[in-house]
């Protein structure tokens, strides 16, 4: 058996998951542990790194051992991880200072608002392919440099590094011989510049971050280091490392550009292949690197929306008018098709196309006869409808000809045939949802396992991409355009700027 393993790091927002695959691209055993979310202000989301750490070391042993192997029958290790979530560590110790301050923080919010009203977002789009926002990784750096005792002088004295949470990991992993990361997740720290595939001294400036804290930017599928024997029980090669979107989009074999992929999890995040062509978009889309093999860049668009599984979860924690997030799909079955409620879920803003930090969540066109099967409804069709603005968006910006749109999918909400089957009718366009849904851990698994020389290369591994089912659009364009145009109106009058 030995040698013919690879094992997936995904490190998430909230949980740690490792998962075992065999040469076949199957999966013979997974782990999964949860850990702390903290929010010491309102808008401030941090993680122990302490804990991350502990986990991902937890979740590996325990998926080797499930799956009846020993350490040395692991052939490679590839890692996707949480992206945008940043952590500064002593160089010596490795030990973090200060929690990792997590994506959906927005404690930098006015240090980027300043920075817009300077007139820098035109170049730091230009250079970074992304939009002044605290998302990113740069703008917390800095936050960490200025706030925390003692740090600003330690790391331009060369005592510190910063990493998002693949380096970190990578970092520990090696034993501290290796302070790397990739290029998609340096595509997503507001400090990279994504034409010339290097950091920005020009935007590092704008952020007064030491360019010595900053790891090296290696390929999606490179040598980044080899775990030390006492961690994980074998010394192995980490050989795969992409951000968990990217990953997805890689798992999901979007290799071709104007293949089209979107992810369902607590938010969703879609991403257009582009090719080699880096587009601008004039829609408030991000542009980003899809991933980088064999020194060839691949670029996207990239649309963010904030709620998806998080809308739902709201239904059950926040409304209590559902116990298990499975439920929403037989209940929207069963709303009345008289009603039409909309729901724009904008509890912590609106993301892309629209990027209002100070949007707030709305429902529209409620009667005495709503009830939890309309809200049900009017969750999942946000998803959609949000989706669609996304497909617009980046169809606009992207002249590419790519024939019919077919949508890739995976996540947690994918699994509703409902859901789906209203997704392809509201975006006029086919779905298809394929038999792994473990796309991200799957995407990092064919870096490491092709960089390995165990799994086949990108021609071969989009051959064996499988559907599980496709959702072929069945409404009339009349319903499907009014109902849109309904969405539309509500998001107008949920804008901070209407």
């Amino acid at each position: 058996m030995s040698g013919k393993y690879v094992l997936a790091i995904d490190q998430g927002t909230t949980s740690s998951r490792a998962i075992v695959f065999d040469d076949d691209q199957k999966i013979v055993a997974a782990a999964q542990q949860e850990f702390t979310q903290h929010f010491p202000k309102s808008g401030w989301v941090e993680h122990d790194t302490e804990e991350i750490w502990e986990s991902v070391v937890a979740v590996c042993r325990d998926a080797i051992s499930r799956a009846g192997l020993k350490p040395g029958d692991i052939t490679a290790i590839g890692i996707t991880n949480q992206r945008e979530t940043t952590i500064v560590w002593d160089r010596t110790t490795g030990k973090a200072v200060h929690n990792a301050i997590v994506w959906q923080d927005r404690r930098t919010a006015d240090f980027c608002a300043e920075m817009k009203k300077a007139g820098h977002e035109e170049m730091v789009t230009d250079r970074s392919g992304l939009l002044l926002d605290p998302y990113f990784s740069g703008t917390k750096v800095r936050w960490i440099l200025e706030n925390v005792d003692g740090v600003r002088k330690r790391a331009e004295a060369g005592e510190l590094v910063f990493g998002t949470v693949d380096s970190f990991l990578i970092w520990r992993l090696t034993g501290g011989t290796r302070h790397v990361t990739d290029a998609t997740n340096a595509a997503r720290t507001l400090m990279y510049n994504i034409g010339e595939n290097q950091w920005d001294d020009v935007l590092l400036d704008m952020l007064s971050v030491p360019k010595d804290m900053l790891p090296q930017v290696l390929d999606c599928a490179a040598d980044f280091g080899t775990t030390k024997a006492d961690i994980l029980g074998a010394e192995i090669p980490i050989l795969g490392v992409a951000g968990d979107q990217q990953a997805a989009t890689i798992g999901n074999a979007c290799f071709e550009p104007g293949m089209f992929k979107s992810t369902y999890g607590t938010g969703c995040f879609a991403l257009l292949n582009t090719g080699t062509d880096k587009v601008t978009s004039k829609n408030r889309m991000l542009t980003t690197i899809a991933y980088r093999l064999n020194g060839e860049t691949t670029y996207a668009l990239e649309g963010s929306i904030f709620m998806a599984g998080a809308t739902v979860q709201w239904l059950r924690d926040g409304l209590k008018i559902i116990e298990d997030a499975a439920q929403t799909g037989g209940m929207a079955e069963q709303a009345d098709p008289e009603q039409q409620v909309y729901l724009v879920p904008a509890f912590t803003g609106l993301g892309a196309p629209y990027w209002d930090a100070e949007a707030r969540g709305a429902v529209f066109g409620m009667t005495r006869g709503t009830g939890p099967n309309e809200f049900a409804r009017a969750a999942l069709e946000a998803v959609c409808y949000q989706t669609r603005d996304l497909l617009e968006a980046m169809q606009a910006d992207w002249n590419g000809k790519s024939g019919e749109t077919i949508l890739r999918v995976d996540g947690g909400m994918v699994a509703s045939d409902w859901t789906m089957q209203n997704l392809a009718d509201t975006l006029a366009a086919p779905v298809d949802r394929p038999v792994i849904l473990e796309t991200t851990a799957l995407g990092v698994a064919w870096l490491a396992g092709s960089r390995a020389g165990i799994w086949p290369d990108a021609g071969g591994f989009a051959k064996t991409w499988a559907r599980d089912r496709r959702f072929e659009p069945q409404q009339d364009e009349d319903k499907r355009d009014r109902l849109y145009d309904g969405w539309k109106d509500c998001v107008a009058r949920t804008l901070s700027t209407s």
